[in-house]
């Protein structure tokens, strides 16, 4: 009886907000469907590049993507401290091999999505173009070219950048897999819902 009290406080959240073990919070919901959507619109736009060269369309995502890169960083970084602020409450990964790679995929998601955006920023300041989001300007550039940045960043910045678009189809393969042959319920955690049972 004492056991099942003690799960079922740690099943609430500490506020309205945060995560608790049975599934995620709207913030970290509303960060994770946020940030989704946004990549996606960037690897729409560089998939589109890749296809189609300069073309009117090509150039409408092209024109939007240091916003929405910078944008992206930001969100990445708020999302990593949300994280931590409630480690303790989130939906476990489990034990065992499995878990394990989950944690560690989960590590190299956060560390790509703040790597990118990052050595994209370089390259900008480097360059001495600077960084200008929605028109507006939040990153001088370097008063002198400063050719290390832009190196770093032609050398890795795409390379990463599809690498980060290979871990997010496999998050998304690892989540059919869950729902359709592990028959578990990880999708609701993010989903906002949660099944009879973790009721």
């Amino acid at each position: 009886m004492a056991h099942s009290l003690r799960n079922t406080a740690s099943a609430r959240p500490s506020s309205s907000l945060g995560d608790t073990v049975l599934q995620y919070g709207p913030v970290t919901r509303l960060l994770h469907w946020s940030m989704a959507l946004l990549f996606a619109w960037q690897f729409l736009g560089m998939g589109l590049r890749l296809a189609l060269g300069r073309t009117p369309l090509v150039g409408f995502f092209v024109g939007t993507h240091a916003s929405v890169g910078s944008l992206l960083m930001a969100l990445a970084v708020l999302r990593a401290l949300w994280g931590l602020a409630n480690l303790k409450r989130r939906p476990p990964h489990g034990e065992g091999l499995v878990a394990l790679a989950a944690r560690l995929g989960h590590l190299g998601l956060y560390g790509l999505m703040l790597i990118v955006p990052v050595l994209a920023l370089l390259r900008a300041y480097g360059s001495g173009r600077g960084v200008a989001v929605f028109g507006l300007p939040v990153l001088p550039g370097a008063p002198e070219k400063v050719q290390w940045m832009i190196d770093a960043g032609n050398a890795a910045h795409g390379l990463l950048a599809w690498t980060l678009l290979a871990m997010v189809a496999g998050h998304v393969a690892m989540v059919v897999v869950h729902r359709h042959v592990w028959k578990d319920d990880v999708l609701h955690r993010m989903a906002g819902r949660r099944t009879a049972t973790a009721q």
